[in-house]
């Protein structure tokens, strides 16, 4: 779902690549604007032949034709485009917050256009094929895959966050990434790294060798000061970012393009490029705009929950149950699993200590508050889902941030 995006020959090209992995004889892709799709489409057929890969690619607007005998559907939606995006990064810089399309109130906009939209095609798959599983890769993930699991849908969500320090962590160590186990620990966009063991979930952990030998590199592309690496013990994402520096973050957003501006812009240039009939591979271009590694952790996934891979560790969204006392059972953490063909069970691990336990339960009830108001609408349950985030917090603010996500979003919410 979501087949048309600029994303999806990263995708085509690990299941071209990985084809023994997870033997694909047919991909469906779904998406409602035609002219994108079938650029889209054109680029993945020729992709699959430049690599002699035997499956059919298929295009179609129809989505119940599409679920039709599926093993598994991937979710990369992103309901109102860039337009929307443009906006959530943009309206809450005028209260002086963080502008971002997954976490503060940014985030909960694309949260409350995003969950009805996502449950109606979770349906509309349960009804069609009710053994398929559901791979969430739309954002904010981790209230996406709560609202499916809570509706009993058999879905987990992934995040490239984690494949991703994986295979930097392996570059900087010269070993392979298959041998780099994380103790990632976490919500959705809001994790850390507090391991890297060699050789497996038990190996030894290089962590403090990487912070010493690594530390500066690390923290540059973080955007983040390597005293606050060394102080914690931990490599934080990207995300955190915004927690730890809030209000750099917003000097800096308000002198600096929009990502999504620059996004449109990267995907304006790639659609032009997806267009040539003689390019099969993907370009270069699509590197920049983001999701690396995404097809290799999607490919392991579905690999897994089919029975192809069954028993591999890796890091997913899924429910807590009981893994961390503090959190509700039903909350979905992002963690080291063992994917089986029955679904994904946290390793156990040690529960993170009070600095980051204390903000993983406040993002946590957010999203709980977040979902809520995705669900069930209401100018209040919106202004409480803010009032609950850490980077709002302050009745004021959360007022005037509400004013304006109902503003900027009526026509995607109808109880608006």
């Amino acid at each position: 779902m979501g087949g048309g995006s600029t994303y999806t020959p990263e995708l085509i090209d690990g299941f071209a690549r990985l084809r023994d992995t997870l033997p694909v004889t047919e991909l469906v892709l779904v998406d409602p604007a035609q002219d994108r799709l079938e650029l889209v489409g054109g680029l993945a057929r020729r992709i699959f032949a430049r690599q002699g890969h035997p499956g059919r690619i298929v295009t179609t607007s129809d989505l119940d034709a599409a679920v039709d005998g599926a093993d598994a559907v991937l979710l990369q939606l992103r309901v109102g485009g860039q337009a929307a995006r443009e906006q959530d990064e943009t309206w809450p810089m005028e209260c002086g917050c963080v502008g971002q399309e997954t976490t503060g109130a940014g985030g909960l906009a694309k949260a409350l256009r995003t969950v009805p939209v996502v449950l109606d095609i979770a349906e509309r798959v349960r009804r069609r094929n009710p053994g398929a599983w559901i791979i969430d890769f739309t954002n904010p993930v981790g209230i996406v895959t709560r609202a499916l699991l809570r509706a009993g849908h058999r879905a987990v969500g992934l995040c490239n966050v984690a494949i991703g320090f994986q295979g930097k962590f392996a570059r900087l160590l010269d070993v392979r990434p298959e041998d780099v186990h994380l103790d990632h620990v976490g919500l959705n966009h809001l994790t850390w790294e507090r391991g890297v063991r060699l050789g497996g979930p038990g190996g030894e952990d290089v962590l403090p060798v990487l912070l010493d030998r690594h530390g500066d590199a690390i923290a540059d592309e973080l955007r983040l000061p390597r005293a606050v690496l060394d102080r914690l013990g931990v490599v934080p994402s990207y995300y955190l970012r915004y927690f730890y520096a809030h209000d750099e973050v917003v000097r800096s957003m308000r002198t600096q393009p929009s990502r999504a501006a620059e996004v449109a812009e990267m995907e304006r240039r790639l659609l032009g490029l997806y267009a040539d009939p003689a390019l099969d591979e993907k370009p270069a271009l699509l590197a920049k705009r983001g999701g690396a590694y995404y097809s290799e952790a999607a490919v392991d996934l579905a690999a897994s929950l089919l029975g192809g891979r069954e028993g591999r560790v890796q890091v997913v969204n899924t429910r807590n149950d009981g893994t961390w006392p503090f959190l509700a059972d039903d909350a979905v953490i992002e963690v080291p699993a063992r994917v089986t063909s029955t679904g994904a069970e946290p390793l156990p691990a040690a529960a993170p200590g009070p600095l980051f336990a204390g903000l993983i339960g406040h993002v946590a009830a957010y999203e709980d508050l977040a979902l809520d108001a995705a669900l069930r609408g209401g100018r209040d349950r919106v202004f409480a889902a803010l009032l609950a985030h850490p980077l709002v917090g302050q009745c004021a603010l959360a007022d005037a941030l509400t004013d304006r996500l109902l503003a900027h979003n009526r026509e995607h919410l109808p109880w608006a």
